[in-house]
Order: C-alpha cells, then structure tokens, then sequence
C-alpha cells in the first residue's frame, strides 16, 4: 500500500496544493513554519480522520476561510482508494472512500494502517497514564473494530456513572439499583479490554525490546510493563470495594480506565533517568514495534511518518535508523527535517528510492 497523490484545500497554511510521490521514501525540507509538519498531518487525518497536532477540526481550517477538504489517492491490493476528508464550519465531518460516505467515522478506522513519530509523542513519557493508555489502544484499535467498540461503549457508561455519582453528593441520595446497572455494563467491557490491552502487550514487549537495541546499538535494556487493577481483582468486585470512596471523590476511582504502562531503561523509570537522546530513541522504538505489530497482522506495510524525528539525535543514530528501515523495507516512509544536509547524508547508502520536497 503505499499514497500516490495528495491534495490541500484550504487546509491549515495551504491553500492550495498538489504532491505526488515516491512510492518508497519522501523527505520535506525547509525552515521551521512552512507547513512541513502540517503536510504529514494531513497524511495523519486521512487515516484516523483527526488532526494528530490539533483535533479541534475548526481550528485546521486556512485563516479566514470556512472549510478544508484533504483527498488522498493510494494504491492498496492492487486497486485505487480515493479517499477524501472534508469539512465544513457549523457541520459534521465527511470521510467518503470511492464517492461513498461513512455512516459511522470509526469504520473507517484501519483502512489505512499510519504510524507518526513526532517531537509530540514525548508526552508518552512525561504525562499521565491517559497518554499511554491511548498510545496502547489507537495500535489495537487499527485491527479490532470490536475492541475499538468496546472502549467506546466503556467510556460512555463511565461518564454516565460518574455524572449519577455527582447527582448522589449533589441531591444526598444513593440508589444502589441504578448504579449496579451501570456497574453490569462496564463489567461486561472492561474484561474483554482488559484481555485484549494484556494479550498485545505480551506480543509487543518483545519486538519493542528488540527494535531498541538495533536502533542504540548500546547495551542498555529497555523494557515496558503493563499496569492494571484488574490483574489482582476481578472489576465487579474492585467496584463494590471502592463505593466510598467513588461517592467521596464523586467520580468512578477503579476500572480499566486507570491502567498504565510502566516505561523503564536499565530497570529505572525512563522520566526520570533517561537522557533526552535515549527518551527519543525510546519513543521511536516504540513506534517502530507500532509499525511491526500493525504489519503483521495487516499483511502489508502501513504509512510511516517521522515529523521531526531526528531532533536531538546524533548523525551516526538517524543513520542508523534509517538504514534499519531500510534493510527491513517498511514500506512507504515521509520524513520532515529543517536540517536537508542530516538528511541526505543518512539517505547516502539507502537502497531505496527517494524524492525530496523543498518547501
């Protein structure tokens, strides 16, 4: 699979624009602000259907007009996939693949497995356990339409439970009825998740661990754990266990929904002990275990998009990098740089085809 032709309409600085490219490797150079980034967004937005940089889908529209269309063409099992993203001030977003519209914006999701490494992705390590969280469940929600139903189904009963735990602190009033139904419903989903985030964990750690090493070429061990309350207790009793405190804190304090990862080099926390080079050697080891786990199971390689990635690192590990993949062919690759000299010099001994776009 790989994109053929893009094409901006009044998306964020873009007017108007047109690429068509490489089947293999594609590299956007220029000074900071040009739209460099906002290029690969738009790749971004085709597949997932949201900006990566800026979800907000009025805020994506060019200044002073009111709508941005994208249209992507690509070539996937040997046939052509026109897909466009469009939208418009004050209405719903439109995906249509081929002329048809999706009914539903998530069935649309996986059709065109991406992968983005960015400077952004730094907040994996440094935010809080919804960063990572999400990190695990966008990769098995490319694969898994029904896990990706199950999470949403989950967060939109945890709102609810959470919204009747403030009408109980409001009203001074309990209703134990009501809330086990609540509770049934979340019970339901969160085992089936909890299942699915366990078993991709146990597949993934090894090609991350792995994926680290080749990239550092250092002895170091970089490991990942996999973090829930529901490895210890089964969910229906974890919230019978916290009713106090739910009604104290007046939202709901257990559940899959507190899961994390625990991200560790050499054994210590990676936050706090790693460099900034070994935090975004990390980062894109961890991406690149994305890129394989999706792979696999796809049957052929997604988009991979590095924005910026090679900030902070050393000649010798971006070439590295991208000698590693190389060798392993993954597929089709844009890569964004203010620096077109680190670029070239790390592109020197690729095998591959590439075009460099000078914005």
């Amino acid at each position: 699979m790989h994109l053929k032709q893009l094409t901006l309409t009044q998306y964020k600085n873009f007017s108007s624009a047109s690429f068509d490219f490489n089947p293999n490797i594609n590299c956007f150079v220029g000074e900071n602000g040009v739209g460099k980034s906002n290029i690969l967004d738009a790749i971004y937005h085709l597949s997932f259907c949201k900006s990566y940089f800026n979800p907000i889908s009025v805020q994506n529209i060019q200044i002073g007009t009111d709508f941005f269309m994208i249209k992507g063409i690509y070539e996937k099992n040997l046939r052509e996939e026109k897909i466009i993203c469009s939208f418009k001030k004050g209405q719903k977003k439109i995906i249509k693949r081929n002329g048809n519209v999706y009914k539903k914006i998530s069935e649309h999701i996986g059709m065109i497995p991406t992968v983005i490494i960015s400077p952004a992705d730094r907040d994996i390590i440094i935010d809080g356990s919804n960063t990572r969280r999400k990190f695990i469940d966008s990769v098995i929600g490319q694969t898994d339409l029904i896990f990706l139903n199950n999470l949403l189904e989950y967060n939109k009963i945890l709102s609810q439970r959470n919204s009747l735990l403030k009408y109980f602190a409001l009203n001074k009033a309990f209703d134990q009825n009501t809330l086990e139904i609540y509770n049934n419903q979340l019970v339901e989903r969160s085992h089936l998740i909890f299942e699915k985030r366990k078993a991709f964990m146990d597949d993934f750690v090894p090609t991350f661990t792995e994926t680290y090493k080749k990239i550092s070429q250092k002895n170091e061990n970089a490991t990942l754990s996999y973090e829930s309350q529901l490895k210890f207790k089964n969910h229906s009793k974890l919230l019978i266990d916290s009713i106090e405190k739910d009604q104290i804190f007046q939202y709901t304090t257990t559940g899959i929904h507190k899961d994390d990862i625990a991200l560790s080099l050499n054994g210590k926390p990676i936050k706090k002990f790693g460099s900034q080079g070994q935090q975004k050697t990390f980062l894109i080891a961890l991406k690149l275990a994305q890129f394989n786990f999706l792979e696999n199971l796809n049957g052929f390689s997604p988009l991979l998009l590095f924005d910026d990635a090679f900030d902070k690192l050393d000649q010798k590990r971006v070439t590295q990098i991208l000698s590693l993949v190389d060798q392993n062919y993954f597929g089709q690759i844009f890569i964004t740089d203010t620096h077109e000299e680190r670029i070239i010099e790390a592109l020197k001994n690729i095998k591959s085809t590439y075009e460099i776009f000078r914005l």
